[in-house]
């Protein structure tokens, strides 16, 4: 399957919990409600998966933690913000890197129209 087919599973899924359960919860909740929704679609997706950088000849365990890696290609990162800064957008380019994903999608819940609140980055896609 191909990143974009998994962006578009991504986008109707996140679609459904925002409408069922709106703004204004926990990052989390979204998280595990993705989590649920997206492994009943048969991909392979891992949850707070914890991934070491490697500096020279020094190893750092437990570096980052991605929120949701779907068949190792596929990066969400889930906001509850007000808006998505060029912060958030910072962190999931830097996970793209690390990982050599090529396709990340921020999903801000916070958002009103869930539309309006995914960001979706490339990594040399």
């Amino acid at each position: 399957m191909t990143e974009n087919e998994i962006s578009k599973i991504v986008f109707e899924t996140g679609l459904k919990i925002h409408k069922k359960l709106g703004a204004g919860l926990f990052e989390h909740v979204y998280e595990e409600c993705l989590f649920y929704e997206l492994t009943k679609s048969g991909l392979f997706i891992e949850k707070q998966k914890l991934l070491p950088i490697i500096y020279e000849d020094l190893r750092i365990e437990n570096a980052f933690r991605l929120d949701i890696i779907i068949e190792n290609k596929v990066i969400l990162e889930i906001k509850t913000v007000d808006y998505i800064s060029s912060n958030h957008k910072a962190q999931l380019l830097t996970y793209l890197k690390m990982t050599n994903c090529k396709l990340g999608m921020l999903l801000n819940f916070q958002s009103d129209v869930f539309k309006n609140g995914v960001t979706r980055m490339a990594n040399h896609l």
